[in-house]
């Protein structure tokens, strides 16, 4: 399937650069101007990018983290709220008349 037809990127094409670059260093962060430029092309519209995303996503060898990075748990207190005292918002302090 034709993902951009302004450059003429196939879905297979996304796929063996997204496996190439996997391949050839597997701690890489993979973006979609690394595959532009592993294909030796670049964006022009745009128009493509949402699906060019979506099929990155479905490749299998494609991670959105090293593999040293996945699966690593929140280390500061356990908390997924940065830190924030409760109550931070406004809306959820106790108004003082």
């Amino acid at each position: 399937m034709i993902v951009c037809h302004c450059t003429g990127i196939t879905d297979n094409d996304i796929r063996n650069a997204v496996d190439w670059m996997r391949a050839s260093d597997p701690d890489t962060i993979i973006t979609p101007g690394k595959i532009y430029h592993a294909l030796g092309k670049r964006a022009d519209c745009g128009g493509c990018m949402p699906l060019l995303l979506d099929t990155m996503r479905h490749c299998d060898s494609f991670g959105v983290a090293p593999p040293i990075l996945r699966g690593r748990a929140i280390t500061s207190g356990g908390t997924p709220d940065e830190g924030r005292r409760k109550g931070y918002r406004l809306s959820q302090r106790r108004a003082t008349v």
